[in-house]
């Protein structure tokens, strides 16, 4: 005789309906635990002389996205979405997908070749490089993994799952105001972040795997900082530094090719995978 199956808890039938409201409070709601959560590094933040410093780097950024995974994953755990988080994704991609991957990796790449890393150090280079891989984790599963997930649970098209999870990521980066960061240079932020997690859903999609983004993204953060403070001399870096504006114009294109659904079978979806 076999028992019967346990009754979902509240708390994962609550998450279980999907939908944009619920994948907005979730990011609210990581967002002000995250910030204050980061106030407990205060004490070691007031010891620090120089903040770009393998140091200074460690406390401002790598100590609080550790925070940050470990948030995200207890609350993955919690309603046992692991596996649809990190498995394969329900949701095929085409081939033009890739010019998201193209792209980011190629000024990625550019970026990596024309930074000066006699002055910039191996511990700076070496503790970006830790705070990159932090960072893709959890701002990737937070937006491309479980609000997603969020809004195909609620039966959303794609095409609003890329906008509502790049719009949500894109927001996360407005707290930068709170950093003293001008308004103009956050305007622009966000502009560049919201493109830049189209490109993310697409790397997601086309690869089927939010492992895809993750590296990405967590090679495109410390790409950027490292060339924008230590920049090597040559005309590879002024190309290098045309990045920004390369992705977010395939961002903003590449919207409006995004097509299909999760579990819709009919012969125009040729995107997605039989159940």
């Amino acid at each position: 005789m076999t028992s019967p199956a346990p009754t979902a808890t509240f708390w994962k039938r609550f998450w279980e309906k999907g939908g944009w409201w619920r994948a907005l409070l979730l990011t609210a709601a990581y967002f002000v635990l995250f910030q204050l959560l980061s106030l407990s590094f205060t004490p070691l933040a007031l010891n620090i002389q120089e903040p770009s410093s393998a140091a200074g780097l460690a406390v401002f950024y790598v100590l609080p996205e550790l925070v940050g995974a470990v948030i995200l994953a207890a609350f993955t755990l919690s309603v046992g979405w692991w596996r649809e988080v990190f498995g394969r994704q329900p949701i095929r991609g085409r081939g033009w997908m890739w010019i998201a991957i193209v792209v980011v990796l190629l000024f990625n790449i550019l970026r990596f070749a024309t930074i000066d890393y006699g002055k910039a150090g191996f511990d700076v280079v070496l503790t970006w490089l830790l705070a990159g891989l932090l960072i893709g984790f959890t701002e990737e599963v937070l937006t491309r993994g479980l609000v997603v997930n969020l809004m195909r649970k609620a039966g959303h098209r794609e095409v609003v799952v890329a906008v509502v999870s790049a719009a949500l990521f894109a927001g996360l980066h407005a707290g930068n105001l709170l950093n003293g960061q001008n308004l103009l240079a956050t305007g622009f932020q966000l502009v560049y972040t919201f493109a830049f997690g189209i490109l993310m859903y697409l790397a997601l999609r086309v690869t089927g795997t939010i492992i895809a983004p993750i590296l990405l993204h967590a090679s495109t953060d410390p790409s950027i900082f490292l060339q924008t403070a230590y920049p090597a001399e040559g005309a590879l870096t002024g190309f290098a530094g045309l990045g920004n504006i390369v992705v977010v114009v395939a961002g903003f294109v590449t919207i409006f090719f995004i097509r299909g659904r999760v579990g819709d079978t009919r012969p125009d979806f040729s995107e997605t995978r039989p159940a």
